[in-house]
């Protein structure tokens, strides 16, 4: 039985009406020039808003924090507006939604970001790892990203500026809340994880250095929203986009402490995915239970029976369920029936119209 799935939950001052969550997933649909959330965006979330939180896409807080193609922001009036449309839209069906607020650092290419040079915690470039660029037609072009420059301190001041501003055109915009993308290689991460940071000041050696930079984000928005509606999603097993951490388990327990600290409302796990990856260890999963009082979220190889009993056996409190929620917008009522899932196609992941985003139908018998 999958009934834990369907229990609500206090997240803040709102109440959730099941603990099942779609969690973030870049989509590359914004509308150009501009980079706005739009009508379409709007339809897609609108139809996925029986979850019981949606967490939108990544979008970047700033020019220089856009990392692809076509990837919505939320820094200027036009996109606020763009997003206001989608809020309003979820909240029409019920629906609870959290902004992803998304710097990429190092992850990104000239071509998407005006033609600067990236930067991140240090000078050292993202190993093996390609970004996709407009190359004139309708499916991403992928380049390799470059070197980017070293933070200064103004450069940090400057972007914990721009992570409170974006926090409150969030709230602008109708958002529930806002959750801080520390995760993925992007920049918090680049920050937290020890080979992507050979920093000599107080923004890198030591964990307590290096976590420096997402704990003064989190005080910034925290400031100005309220911790009550601030998550922070972590990975601290993966490698992706380049980033490696030589000791995760006293890394992200040691984030999970100073989460737990600022009271921030909810922290999101996400664990390796792909076939044949490690299991999250059980003790990590302990560490983090008995660390932090706020909402749990996992996200990563999960099905509703195995959601159902995590939530059951009090590793967590709420679960994420990825790409199970591009082919399936009812998602929620198809897991409570048992009905079939449907199958999402690759090759409309990003870019392109209504195929592949807005098209999925919602369970029918016949």
């Amino acid at each position: 039985m999958n009934d834990a799935l369907f229990q609500t939950i206090k997240l803040g001052k709102i109440t959730l009406k099941n603990r099942i969550v779609m969690p973030p997933m870049t989509r590359s649909r914004a509308s150009q020039p501009g980079n706005s959330a739009n009508q379409m965006m709007a339809d897609y979330y609108a139809q996925r808003a029986s979850a019981g939180l949606v967490i939108a896409e990544g979008t970047q807080i700033s020019a220089m924090g856009q990392g692809y193609a076509w990837t919505p922001g939320i820094y200027t009036p036009e996109q606020i507006a763009g997003w206001k449309k989608v809020t309003d839209a979820v909240h029409a069906k019920g629906g609870a939604i959290f902004a992803q607020l998304w710097h990429v650092g190092r992850v990104t290419h000239p071509e998407n970001i005006g033609g600067e040079q990236p930067i991140s915690s240090s000078a050292l470039k993202a190993v093996n790892v390609k970004v996709f660029i407009d190359n004139g037609t309708d499916k991403p072009g992928f380049v390799d990203v470059v070197e980017p420059r070293e933070m200064t301190k103004a450069d940090i001041q400057q972007v914990i500026g721009e992570y409170r501003q974006a926090a409150l055109n969030a709230i602008e915009a109708g958002f529930d809340g806002i959750e801080l993308h520390a995760a993925n290689g992007y920049l918090i991460n680049q920050f937290i994880d020890s080979e992507a940071n050979n920093r000599t000041d107080e923004y890198g050696g030591s964990i307590e250095n290096r976590l420096r930079f997402l704990s003064e984000v989190v005080a910034a928005i925290s400031e100005v929203i309220g911790v009550d509606r601030v998550g922070v999603r972590l990975a601290p097993f993966t490698s992706l986009n380049g980033t490696v951490d030589t000791t995760p388990v006293e890394t992200y327990t040691a984030a999970v402490v100073m989460l737990n600290t600022h009271k921030v409302v909810y922290i999101h796990i996400a664990e390796v995915d792909w076939d044949q990856a490690p299991e999250t260890p059980k003790a990590f999963k302990s560490a983090v239970r008995e660390a932090y009082q706020g909402v749990l979220i996992y996200a990563g190889r999960y099905n509703d029976k195995k959601g159902a009993q995590a939530i059951t056996d009090g590793v967590t409190d709420m679960v994420g369920f990825g790409r199970p929620f591009i082919a399936n917008p009812d998602l929620p009522n198809r897991m409570k029936n048992g009905f079939p899932l449907a199958v999402h196609n690759p090759d409309t992941l990003f870019g392109g119209a209504e195929q592949g985003l807005t098209d999925y139908n919602e369970y029918s018998p016949c």
